[in-house]
């Protein structure tokens, strides 16, 4: 049995007094027949996709979670008698286990982690709970993969339980004992509390906020898990990399229904494209208007502290202290997130007018084919155990890449694909990302040479600083850089996630007089003229190939050759004496005949959109299914 929503929950929407938001409502109409028959198609849609648990799995997720509160109950029990504390207090310490995040919100999907917090009384330390707490778990046949990582920003035990993954985060309140009705939205709970546990508070009272401030929890939820999907095959989900995380998206889609209390989730799908594909940015998204608690913890503040004034896209936590979601938001990842408002605003629309299903807002882009050109990022160290820290550290640094990126003169957009890719099979563990970048127009010239040293050195350097103050560096950790066009993707990247049927590589692997493609070839040893290798700090640098013009100048020690030659994109594409294309020009009278000839097939048309036969082929032919 699916766990989804059923009609008495979800559908009608009941018109309500109550005020919720900081502003008043746009629309307190009540949903029609139409709505509740577009709000069932959708559920229907969703179900493909694995968001919605079957019963049986939730079942076990709530039974784990209970054996968990036992265990944390004993281990406090455990603590306060070695405490020598009296036993009437010790009958009745408490202490519970909260949990969080999308499970909390009711959205997870099958497979997902929980998010959890051991919530204990003041006598329990944090030192008890990454030593005796752990040992405890240690001993519980049903937890694997335990590891504790004290030293985070917010401390946390990860662990598998009973094969379902969870992250566990430390509070420790200043009480004597912990009730079972304990409400973490209480702000009095904050005080005389270190950072530490006003950190992993956060997590919890954030999402019981925005539980109570929408006006029906399961259209709230419906749309949510909607929004989500959405984002992820959109390649916008992932707060790292400067797009949003889990939280944001839910208080964007809570400010939706609190601007529409009545509508249920087909109309709130389409409400929250509207609003956020029109909404002022920087303007922030409020649920609540902020409160002072009088405790001196810093808050999102643009009129008090001035960084607050650079962020792009403010999206504000409902519970004090407020922050901002959305910090990592880049001028690239706001105008990519707004552009997808937009066209999922499109498909809505087409959507309510019976143009389209529901499936049409989950068709995946071909990140692959948005962009001309590309900056490929490898990461790679000797073993696996070195390459899992490593990676993750590349990763969350991305972000600084892009930023470099756009401050570039010569570049418009740096667009990341949040989804990273196994490297090349070589001796080494890799993982790749795939940056899509747009070049800006030069009027005067048709090709333009753009020095991307300095931008990639300042991201390199950033990440190996990090790893040697860290200690995590070892020796043969690297990162390389890679300009690579578009025609040259499918050198680099899995089959899976480039296009099923490539005209390039149909011509490519047709004749033998057509492989030699010397205009457009990418030696996977990344040593080309279009390579920016980055030695790590101590290795010796590689010599720069000089076939292509590059503009590399010195960058003191230690020397890093990382430039790329950049073809101005809005230029016509240059035929090179002895291209590929240009021997089809020869052979055949037009384009048509040059995909038939490798292309026969007659479950494929072909449509011409432009008389010039460029060398990506991609922009000239549109295939579907006849």
């Amino acid at each position: 049995v699916k766990r989804t929503p059923s009609t008495n929950q979800v559908l009608l929407g009941r018109e309500t007094p109550k005020h919720y938001g900081i502003t008043s409502p746009i629309s307190l109409a009540q949903a029609k027949e139409a709505d509740l028959v577009l709000t069932h198609r959708l559920t229907e849609a969703l179900k493909p996709y694995g968001v919605f648990e079957e019963e049986l799995e939730l079942q076990r997720r709530i039974h784990v979670l209970g054996k968990l509160n036992t265990l944390v109950k004993e281990w406090i029990r455990d603590v306060s008698e070695t405490k020598n504390l009296p036993a009437s207090v010790i009958e009745t310490v408490g202490g519970k286990i909260f949990t969080f995040g999308s499970y909390r919100l009711g959205v997870h999907t099958k497979g997902a982690d929980i998010d959890a917090l051991c919530v204990a009384p003041r006598h329990v330390e944090r030192t008890d709970f990454f030593s005796s707490f752990l040992d405890k778990l240690k001993e519980q046949e049903e937890v694997k993969d335990l590891r504790a990582v004290e030293e985070a920003f917010v401390p946390v035990i990860k662990l598998s339980f009973d094969s379902i993954e969870i992250d566990i985060l430390f509070a420790r309140l200043a009480l004597q004992t912990i009730p079972e009705n304990l409400d973490l939205r209480d702000d009095g709970l904050l005080k005389n509390l270190d950072i530490r546990c006003i950190r992993s508070l956060n997590g919890c009272r954030v999402t019981d906020e925005i539980l109570h401030l929408v006006p029906n929890i399961e259209n709230f939820r419906l749309t949510l898990r909607t929004i989500k999907l959405w984002a992820k095959r959109h390649n916008i989900y992932s707060n790292i990399l400067g797009f949003l995380g889990g939280v944001s998206w839910a208080m964007l889609v809570a400010r939706t229904c609190q601007l529409y209390p009545n509508a249920v989730a087909s109309t709130l799908v389409h409400k929250f494209f509207l609003v956020f594909s029109k909404w002022e940015w920087p303007n922030p998204v409020l649920l609540k208007q902020p409160e002072d608690c009088n405790l001196n913890l810093p808050v999102w503040d643009p009129r008090v502290t001035p960084s607050d004034r650079y962020h792009l896209m403010p999206i504000i936590t409902p519970a004090y202290p407020q922050q901002n979601s959305t910090y990592n938001v880049s001028a690239s990842t706001r105008a990519v997130m707004v552009d997808e408002f937009k066209q999922g605003l499109s498909i809505t629309d087409e959507i309510l007018q019976s143009k389209a299903e529901w499936a049409k807002l989950f068709e995946a882009p071909n990140f692959f084919q948005k962009y001309k050109h590309y900056i490929v990022l490898l990461a790679s160290a000797p073993t696996e155990k070195q390459h899992l820290e490593w990676v993750g550290l590349v990763e969350s640094k991305i972000r600084i890449l892009v930023g470099n990126l756009e401050k570039n003169e010569f570049i418009t957009l740096a667009h990341v694909n949040p989804q990273s890719f196994p490297g090349p099979k070589e001796k080494e563990v890799s993982t790749m990302w795939v940056i899509g970048v747009i070049f800006k127009k030069m009027e005067a010239s048709e090709n333009l040479n753009v020095d991307l040293t300095i931008d990639i050195q300042s991201f390199t350097d950033t990440v190996y600083r990090q790893a040697m103050n860290s200690k995590m560096f070892e020796a043969d950790m690297k990162i390389q850089a890679m300009h690579v066009k578009r025609r040259q993707l499918h050198q680099l990247l899995p089959n899976l996630v480039m296009p099923k049927l490539s005209f390039c590589s149909v011509l490519q692997h047709s004749t033998e007089g057509l492989r030699q493609m010397n205009d457009s070839s990418l030696d996977l040893s990344l040593d080309s003229d279009n390579s920016m290798s980055v030695p790590s700090p101590t290795a010796v640098p590689a010599t720069v190939p000089t076939s292509t013009p590059v503009k590399c100048g010195p960058l003191g020690p230690p020397p890093s050759p990382i430039a790329a030659a950049a073809s101005q994109p809005e230029a016509p594409a240059v035929k090179r004496p002895g291209s590929p294309m240009q021997e089809v020009r020869k052979r055949f009278k037009s384009d048509a005949e040059v995909f038939n000839l490798y292309c026969p097939s007659r479950e494929i048309q072909f449509s011409l959109c432009s008389q010039e036969f460029p060398d990506n082929i991609v922009n000239c032919i549109r295939l579907r299914p006849t």
